[in-house]
């Protein structure tokens, strides 16, 4: 299931990906409402996109608890809680630091639905072991997780990479935020 909606996302066109992100984020912003849930999230590559596309929303202020960008491994640790040790052993970009971002949130927040989000967005950045388009985003509940790397491939040629791995991190965010309470 996971990877059939990383498949269908990743043949969207670069221009069809915020329309797309709008529609999806009016459906978690209702949702959310109607029954009565709270999301919050932990952003680092996306910068605070994902907390902007549901903020956009009118009406998301009866279910969004809180959005942090929190970019530095110091950052990670004080405001998250994710101890230094699971950083320095496993990377800042891995599943480990996103599920610990998610469940940070999460248990920080209040909220219902916590989100960790950590990668190389690129265009720069990237290694062998962990090329650009290497994102974690972990989505989690009390009863819960889910964590995935989009590993998102070079799109065509004339496409920013940054703002579409971005982009495409928020897109799997907000569809996986519906999944997890379906």
């Amino acid at each position: 299931m996971i990877s059939e909606k990383l498949e269908q996302i990743s043949r969207l066109d670069a221009q069809e990906i915020p329309t797309y992100i709008d529609k999806v984020a009016r459906d978690v912003v209702q949702y959310y409402i109607a029954n009565k849930l709270h999301i919050a999230m932990a952003e680092s590559c996306t910068g605070g996109m994902l907390a902007s596309s549901i903020t956009s929303v009118s009406g998301a202020s009866e279910m969004f608890e809180c959005g942090l960008v929190t970019y530095s491994e110091r950052i990670k640790s004080e405001l998250l809680g994710i101890p230094i040790e699971v950083i320095k052993e496993y990377g800042v970009v891995s599943e480990e630091v996103a599920l610990a971002m998610a469940r940070g949130v999460l248990d920080k927040s209040g909220a219902d639905v916590g989100i960790g989000i950590t990668g190389i967005a690129g265009p720069t950045g990237g290694t062998d072991k962990q090329p650009v388009g290497t994102i974690y985003v972990s989505v989690v509940t009390r009863e819960k997780e889910i964590t995935e790397n989009l590993a998102l491939t070079e799109p065509d040629p004339g496409v920013d990479v940054r703002l579409r791995n971005r982009l495409m991190a928020v897109l799997y965010s907000l569809e996986t935020a519906l999944e997890i309470l379906l």
